[in-house]
């Protein structure tokens, strides 16, 4: 499976690459839950994204988001909850450090928050890609079996072409990587960082 792409109509759609995530200040980090394949992405991604911009294309930042209830405690789905149960107020909060994208990646051209794993879901990415004209999406960012995998699988509903970055998303686990860059070879060309950055040179 190949896809020509056009850089002029290509965007670097990074997922949920922000300091609550990545950061040893964040809230994965302030809980431990760190990894070295997640904190390996920033440097691995950035080259790209200089070059496809430098051919014309964007960059878009699609960044996990827990909404501050009234009273500040996060609007949480009761499994996310009971999966991390450290996720409390002001993380993933819009407009706060930890919601940010990575300083090694900022800024991007466009910031989408999302409420669920899928960048497509209640955003507006569709809006943004469809205004300009955009066909094709280069896909990294964490975790490959949530984020990056319902995402790809939600532009393939919507007849918008993926690139996923083989080495350019990761999870916590590598067999569960593994296994789903396996699962979405049915409906993705999956490339490497550098494979890509052949291609636009």
């Amino acid at each position: 499976m190949n896809h020509q792409f056009e850089p002029k109509r290509t965007a670097l759609l990074t997922i949920d690459l922000q300091n609550d995530f990545l950061h040893p200040k964040g809230a994965y980090g302030r809980a431990g839950k760190s990894s070295r394949a997640i904190s390996a992405l920033p440097h691995r991604v950035k080259p790209l994204a200089d070059a496809l911009r430098a051919k014309g294309g964007i960059h878009i930042s699609a960044q996990f988001t827990l909404v501050p209830g009234p009273d500040g405690e996060p609007l949480i789905a009761p499994h996310l909850k009971e999966l991390r149960p450290f996720l409390g107020k002001g993380d993933f909060a819009p407009g706060g450090f930890g919601h940010s994208l990575v300083d090694e990646l900022a800024p991007a051209d466009f910031t989408i928050e999302k409420v669920a794993y899928s960048a497509f879901y209640q955003t507006r990415l569709e809006y943004i890609l469809r205004y300009l004209d955009i066909d094709t999406i280069i896909v990294g960012g964490i975790v490959t079996n949530g984020g990056v995998a319902s995402t790809v699988r939600d532009a393939h509903l919507r007849n918008i072409h993926t690139i996923l970055l083989s080495d350019g998303c990761a999870a916590f686990n590598q067999n569960v990587h593994d296994a789903t860059l396996v699962s979405l070879g049915s409906i993705t060309p999956i490339k490497s960082c550098s494979e890509i950055l052949e291609e636009l040179a």
